[in-house]
């Protein structure tokens, strides 16, 4: 029988998502047996895992996968993500050796990956078992860059309004992506066991049938997935024809187990503890006063908040606070709750049931208009004045590369992120940003108001988030969220029950299995991007507000009595007992054919 186990976890620096998960794995693990030592690599900024680090896990900064290059927040630039790619795989091996070396140092008995295909090659090398957690995988991003849907704005804004100027979007060709794709597929191959995340596209390393290349999922004119390919995301992993295992170099031993999948719980940081959680009358009183809402703005039933995170937006102060509405807000897109096939309702893998009614023949509409479900009638309080002028919201980040690649969401948490103001401002109409007077804004990444000597303030209305607030308590305080679509934003909403306005990023393909997961277990609108960056929200803010009310209702009525406060952190619990026997096993297999 081993001695406490090594872990060797490496994280994607692509995305909020990637760390906040990771974080409450290691917690989970290290929970199951403190003796236990977790290393984390990543070159995701150390204080994203502080939970986890706070309970001994060890941080270890290193550049171990490529990145997507995202412009703004929910745009991809293929071509530059095409050219960081290659960047990277030309230091593959030695990087690779350098891996190798330190997995040696520390003694490792297991690779964990989420979702950097190098760990999995190195622990291949090192001829040690590794396992990939995750709802997706980087090759079917990467290759997804071929597909000929085209990304472009539903209509012009003009100059003047433009946030991103960017070059026009055109596919990639998939010879030329194959090559390169190729090589993170093969570095998926080397892992031993999957555990598949909610909210998952097709892992095509692991089970045959979807394969690679990955535009063919979607119908490529209105980028949507295939029924099939729903079906195939919808059965029991356990029922999907699998890739055989990769072998370990000769002077290793042969693996002991054929490869396989575990279907995971959701893997989400939860709200601070204590005795007076965000739920609580005093603990949210309190975390409120923290971001300087004033006090009588704190009761849920007189003031509704919503929360904007885009991985960093800027606002132009207004030239005038208030001003009166002339313009109308375009309704959000209802990302629609699934009713069939039956198969949905088999997967276990949250344990959250929306109350919101099902759409019909939800599979073939899945990423298109729907207009089946309308919101319920809403009593209004009197409507507020809008805001006036508002210019557009997003930064743009200083790279952490020499050819000034921009990371996706981790920009808001890296402390060198620059914001660049937007230099007009909207002279020709007016935009309707909260429903009305009930409603205020809690911003996120924002840095430029009250800043460099000036008295520059928020809207009215308006406050400002901390550059570390802890996500978690925002979300579960928000009555309704307003961001990207990501696999963090969108495990955050899910288990705080908080309804999600999100603009969506139609080139990055795990979108596809974020938008399953919501329609199954939560509430999403989708905002167009023209609509966001005109600041016209409160339309669909509203709608996701109506829908997702009884269900938030609920969720604060259990947090406050303490009820089912603890499901999440047994569910972990359960998934790293899993984890942790397969990797003992694994060894004692080993053990027993060397004997």
């Amino acid at each position: 029988m081993k001695g406490p186990l090594v872990f060797a976890y490496y994280c994607s620096g692509h995305g909020y998502g990637h760390a906040t998960r990771v974080s409450a794995f290691a917690r989970h693990l290290i929970n199951l047996d403190s003796r236990m030592k977790i290393h984390i690599i990543s070159s995701a900024p150390k204080h994203v895992f502080s939970d986890s680090i706070s309970l001994g896990v060890f941080y270890r900064f290193a550049e171990i996968d490529p990145v997507v290059v995202q412009p703004v927040a929910y745009r991809v630039d293929r071509h530059r993500s095409a050219e960081a790619l290659k960047s990277f795989l030309a230091r593959k091996e030695s990087l690779l050796e350098q891996e190798k070396q330190w997995l040696l140092d520390i003694q490792a008995d297991c690779v964990l990956s989420d979702a950097a295909f190098l760990g999995c090659l190195a622990a291949n090398v090192s001829g040690l078992p590794s396992i990939l957690i995750s709802n997706f995988t980087f090759d079917s991003v990467y290759s997804f860059l071929s597909t000929k849907f085209v990304d472009q704005d539903d209509a012009p804004l003009g100059d003047e309004l433009s946030i991103d100027n960017h070059t026009p979007d055109y596919p990639i060709s998939d010879e030329e992506l194959k090559p390169l794709v190729q090589q993170i597929y093969y570095g998926y191959r080397c892992a031993d066991l999957l555990v598949r995340l909610p909210g998952c596209i097709p892992i095509p390393s692991f089970s045959i049938f979807p394969s690679l290349p990955a535009p063919p999922w979607t119908n490529q004119s209105s980028n949507t997935l295939l029924d099939e390919v729903v079906a195939h995301l919808v059965q029991k992993p356990t029922t999907h024809a699998l890739h055989s295992s990769i072998p370990f170099a000769n002077s290793h031993p042969k693996k002991p187990f054929a490869r396989s999948i575990i279907q995971a719980p959701l893997l989400v940081r939860g709200i601070s503890k204590g005795p007076d959680t965000v739920y609580s009358p005093i603990g949210r009183s309190r975390f409120l006063s923290s971001l300087g809402v004033p006090e009588h703005l704190h009761n849920p039933d007189e003031t509704k908040i919503l929360i904007v995170s885009f991985g960093g937006q800027v606002f132009q102060r207004p030239t005038s606070s208030r001003g009166s509405s002339t313009g109308h807000s375009s309704p959000g897109c209802r990302t629609p709750q699934l009713d069939s096939p039956a198969e949905l309702r088999q997967i276990h893998d949250s344990p959250r049931a929306s109350k919101i009614p099902h759409c019909s023949d939800a599979l073939c509409k899945m990423d298109t208009p729907c207009r089946c479900c309308n919101a319920l009638p809403v009593i209004k309080p009197e409507p507020s004045p809008t805001l006036d002028n508002l210019c557009a919201m997003l930064i743009k980040t200083e790279s952490g590369f020499k050819n000034n690649i921009t990371r996706s969401h981790l920009d808001t948490l890296v402390p060198s992120v620059s914001d660049i103001m937007l230099d007009h401002a909207v002279d020709d109409f007016d935009t309707r940003l909260l429903p009305d007077s009930s409603w205020i804004a809690i911003v996120c990444g924002v840095s430029n108001w009250g800043q460099n000597g000036t008295d520059e303030k928020p809207p009215d209305g308006f406050f400002v988030a901390p550059k570390y607030v802890y996500m978690p308590d925002l979300t579960a305080v928000a009555d309704v969220l307003l961001g990207k679509l990501g696999y963090g934003t969108v495990s955050e909403c899910v288990d705080s029950c908080t309804p999600f306005v999100y603009v969506a990023r139609p080139l990055f393909v795990e979108e596809h299995g974020l938008k399953l997961l919501l329609a199954r277990e939560g509430v999403g609108i989708e905002l167009s991007r023209v609509a966001y960056e005109a600041g016209d929200w409160a339309s669909a803010v509203e709608e996701a507000w109506s829908l997702g009310r009884e269900m938030k209702a609920e969720m604060r009525r259990k947090g406050r009595l303490g009820v089912d406060m603890n499901k999440r952190d047994e569910e972990g619990t359960l998934l790293a007992g899993q984890v942790t026997d397969w990797v003992r096993a694994w060894h004692d297999s080993i053990a027993q054919d060397g004997v």
